[in-house]
């Protein structure tokens, strides 16, 4: 049951950011002339909001990571068993993928070449250099998916720590800050902090995307692992 949860937070997670990313953040205009399209801005926050919605509807039955940096860091912090970290990052990346399988199946029945130029384009997977959105290099993608998966960590390994933490409003703090962290660094590197969220894109962006995305996957991993064992060191010191 907690694999089935986290799969199911990290489809809803992927499939409602990706898909936002790639269904309604460009501005244009409807048939009707009416102006469409809800940019980076609105992509922010469909993927904060969707981690809102996964920590409260599956939270209780797997901890709500949906994400393999999270659980490492948990793991590193000493909130969560390592030996079953990798069930739960199996889980993850499966539930993403599903999501945007699922973006690629709606894009087979939508407008001509839509699917098309969505892959050209990417399909909002993570890169730099060329594929950065505001032409940022390697360097400045690793140092931010390491600070801001790390930030990322420790938010949440504040606000759900048993004594300090709020267990009712930790959902919607740690949604708001996945919303904050891509307000920062969508024009930087599209964003990933999560590994599973580039690797279920990367799957049908091309071989640009391919290529970069172990950046994507190790870098976020390396944040989130100094994150908890920085928390650990620092804030959880009677912690065997």
């Amino acid at each position: 049951m907690k694999l089935v949860a986290e799969a199911s937070g990290t489809f809803l997670l992927v499939f409602g950011g990706v898909g936002t990313a790639l269904l309604a953040a460009n501005n244009g205009l409807a048939d009707n002339g009416f102006p469409v399209g809800v940019g980076y801005v609105g992509v922010a926050l469909a993927f904060g909001l969707t981690v809102v919605a996964g920590a409260y509807a599956w939270g209780p039955l797997s901890g709500g990571h949906f994400n393999p940096a999270i659980t490492l860091g948990l793991a590193a912090a000493g909130r969560f068993p390592w030996k079953d970290t990798i069930g739960y990052i199996i889980a993850q990346i499966v539930g993403g993928a599903i999501a945007t399988s699922i973006i690629v199946l709606i894009g087979l029945f939508g407008p001509d070449g839509w699917l098309q130029k969505a892959q050209d384009g990417g399909f909002a997977s993570n890169g730099f250099g060329d594929r950065s959105p505001g032409g940022f290099g390697l360097g400045s993608a690793i140092t931010i998916e390491i600070v801001l998966t790390g930030v990322f960590v420790l938010v949440i390994l504040g606000v759900t720590h048993v004594t300090r933490g709020n267990a009712t409003m930790a959902g919607l703090v740690i949604g708001l800050t996945l919303t904050l962290i891509h307000l920062i660094s969508i024009p930087v590197d599209n964003t990933s902090v999560n590994p599973a969220r580039s690797i279920a894109a990367a799957i049908y962006g091309g071989t640009g995307a391919l290529g970069q995305l172990w950046v994507f996957i190790v870098f976020p991993i390396v944040g989130g692992l100094i994150a908890g064992f920085a928390h650990r060191a620092l804030f959880d010191r009677t912690r065997s």
